[in-house]
């Protein structure tokens, strides 16, 4: 399959009604939708697709759904980040016998590895599979820090070739680049738009669970067409869903969000709660702006 780019939706997990099961039909459905609005590809089990509330049979039901549902239509990427180093290798191998094209790896969360920890982390799940990795830099919630100079060292082992940057810091995309040259494609994970501009060859979005049409639409008018006004009219088109997918509630409100417009996906799993009412009825009117409420039965 060529190079990773473009937009990659890092999908939720659709859940039944009880929360006890992965609802696949829904799963299903979900991925067919995202391919059919033109999604460039997909991330399921990251942090949005809650990949610490699920058990291993349920990991491996995900894996095993979107990979055959995409069927090559597009790139599956897994998520398979663990705290413990032999565990991670264990969830890249079992990923690529069952069919990813790659795997993304967030640092291990609790032990706040050092430099040399992480590098060495990093190579023996580069040593156990032939797949690229995704390097996943979120030290909001994984307590480390890729910064560009650790990045360009991880760069070193072959098959680290592409990273999810999921800080505010929009100059690191630029960082990166600088450092690590073609050896290191980045992806950004909050600010789409703002790193397009500076060289990021893709997007891993929550926000296109909700607008995959629009999610892959601006990474192609940026990134192919350099086309800056319909750019940014399509950005400030999409921004309220953007926010509303943004910091804690990103889970509940890209749940509540598919079931307003037509796909119901359950709630998340606790710890985490559903969205509060009255914010559920403002993300309501937010979808009825942009058309999308029953958008996905229509």
């Amino acid at each position: 399959m060529s190079k990773f780019r473009g937009t990659y939706t890092v999908l939720i997990t659709p859940l039944t009604a009880d929360g006890k099961h992965v609802d696949v039909p829904a799963l299903q459905r979900l991925v067919d939708w995202q391919i059919e609005q033109g999604i460039h590809g997909l991330i399921p089990l990251g942090s949005t697709g809650e990949f610490l509330s699920l058990t291993p049979g349920e990991r491996q039901l995900v894996i095993d759904t979107c990979i055959k549902t995409a069927n090559k239509r597009v790139p599956v990427l897994i998520g398979t980040g663990a705290e413990w180093t032999d565990e991670c290798v264990r969830l890249s191998k079992e990923a690529q016998e069952m069919g990813a094209d790659g795997v993304m790896v967030i640092p291990p969360f609790y032990s706040c590895p050092t430099e040399d920890e992480l590098f060495a982390h990093y190579r023996k799940v580069g040593e156990a599979i032939s797949i690229p990795i995704m390097l996943y830099n979120n030290p909001a919630t994984a307590n480390v820090d890729l910064t560009p100079p650790i990045v360009a060292r991880l760069a070193q082992i072959d098959n680290c070739c592409y990273i999810k940057e999921s800080t505010l810091e929009v100059t690191r995309v630029r960082d990166i680049i600088d450092l690590c040259g073609d050896r290191m494609t980045v992806f950004a994970g909050i600010l789409g738009y703002e790193s397009f501009w500076l060289g990021a060859q893709g997007w891993v979005a929550v926000c296109s669970n909700l607008i995959p049409h629009m999610s892959a639409r601006l990474f192609e008018l940026v990134a192919d067409e350099k086309d800056m006004d319909q750019a940014l009219a399509l950005y400030q088109k999409m921004l309220p869903i953007v926010k509303w997918v943004g910091g804690h509630r990103y889970v509940a409100a890209s749940k509540d969000a598919l079931d307003m417009m037509g796909l119901p996906v359950g709630k998340p799993r606790a710890p985490r709660l559903p969205l509060p009412a009255a914010d559920a009825a403002e993300l309501r009117r937010a979808l009825d702006k942009l058309g999308l409420l029953n958008s996905i039965s229509r």
